[in-house]
């Protein structure tokens, strides 16, 4: 059954084993897509989508002062609903083929779910596979759509990482090809590269391993939200070129400093991407997000935005340092490969020197909250992170304040 709006003229797809038409629910690839306005004219009087043709309530003397910028004159229309504009200084970032590879949501959160509807038929018969541990809503989703999901940890074994860091979490590739092969009711793998919590990057050839093995007809989607922080090297965009069935996630929360607006980005072959658009609601992203995403993709944005995260990536290994002059105080080494803007340490106990304290660790996060004004998470709770406190790398302020009351802190618990 073909996919409405995709061109049929499109060349066969690689790799041979995989047919996106089989992966997609029969019902997702029979849907006629709601036609919105604007899908048809943008310009002259436009009467056709029972906007408020008087304009907005609010103008530029009611904002904010730190609203002043923003237009409020275009408010009342709706916002465009393809956006090619942005894929387009996207596509030239990230050196994809053109802006048909390219898809917007409102946060990678939208694509996630989006993901789950089009290809996992509810029921549970049809699953996703996951990676613990990993970003919570992959499961999140999968149980809101009624989806089953397949865990295959990842390896918690590994040799000391760069700076001191324990160096574990890796994929199992085996492992998750034995899960495809006794589960044919996989239709994704979710992989989340560089890892949350983990920080820890999957290679690009375990990526590959999973992209040619034919035993699994589904697609492998890969979340890239900090990839930046890694290096550009690191990012599975480039084997879109190859793969159709392959999907790349990444956002403008991260890196861009932008998590407010709520703005995801899938990047993959035409023939899944039309899907997605198919399915999305008709104006998903609005119109001032739209115009901060616009401005934060333009030639200069982009060059402070790569200042930002070398001064971060900078900041990262200074507050690496600095933890471990914490270690006879009770900081285990950093796990993962710290390839993110986050460190993961383990607080480990009083009595055990060695052992992680998920009581201890949760002890310090919550005192740091509620009594020292710092805020880090608890994640102690996830696969292989027992008595781990995830920190974000703050400004360098923020940083020397985390260290100073950690160290305070950690004498007295």
């Amino acid at each position: 059954m073909p996919i409405h709006g995709l061109s049929s003229t499109l060349p066969p797809s690689k790799p041979s084993h995989f047919n996106i038409e089989r992966v997609i629910r029969p019902n997702i690839l029979a849907l006629h897509p709601y036609r919105c306005a604007r899908d048809d004219y943008t310009e002259g009087i436009l009467l056709d989508a029972n906007e408020n043709a008087l304009g907005p309530s609010i103008s530029k003397s009611t904002l904010d002062e730190e609203d002043q910028e923003t237009n409020p004159q275009n408010l009342h229309r709706y916002p465009d609903p393809s956006h090619d504009s942005i894929k387009d200084r996207i596509r030239s970032l990230r050196s994809v083929s053109g802006v048909d590879h390219i898809f917007l949501g409102v946060g990678s959160d939208e694509v996630i779910d989006l993901l789950m509807r089009v290809c996992v038929t509810p029921g549970g018969q049809e699953k996703i596979l996951i990676t613990p541990p990993t970003y919570g809503m992959y499961a999140v989703c999968a149980q809101v759509n009624d989806v089953g999901i397949v865990k295959v940890a990842l390896d918690l074994t590994g040799e000391q990482g760069e700076g001191g860091s324990n160096g574990r979490f890796s994929l199992r590739v085996d492992e998750v090809k034995k899960a495809i092969d006794s589960d044919p009711g996989i239709k994704l793998v979710f992989l989340c590269s560089p890892g949350n919590p983990t920080g820890t990057l999957i290679s690009l050839t375990s990526i590959r391993a999973l992209l040619d093995y034919e035993s699994f007809k589904g697609i492998v989607v890969v979340d890239e939200a900090y990839v930046d922080f890694s290096g550009e090297s690191n990012s599975a965009v480039p084997l879109v070129r190859e793969y159709a069935n392959l999907c790349v996630m990444q956002t403008l929360s991260k890196s861009f400093g932008l998590a407010a607006i709520r703005l995801g980005i899938a990047i993959a072959q035409p023939p899944l991407i039309q899907v997605l658009t198919n399915t999305k609601a008709p104006y998903n992203i609005s119109t001032p997000a739209a115009h901060l995403a616009l401005s934060a993709l333009s030639p200069s944005a982009l060059d402070s935005m790569h200042a930002k995260v070398r001064r971060l990536i900078t900041s990262r290994g200074e507050l690496l340092r600095s933890l471990a002059t914490l270690e006879n105080l009770g900081v285990g080494p950093a796990i993962g490969s710290n390839n993110a803007n986050f460190l993961m340490v383990p607080i480990l106990s009083k009595t055990e020197p060695s052992k992680p304290d998920n009581v201890r660790a949760q002890n310090v996060y919550k005192t740091l909250a509620e009594h020292r004004g710092i805020v880090v998470r608890f994640r102690g709770n996830e696969p292989g992170c027992e008595g781990c406190l995830r920190i974000t790398v703050g400004t360098e302020q923020e940083n020397e304040a985390v260290i100073r009351e950690l160290r305070d802190l950690l004498q007295k618990i």
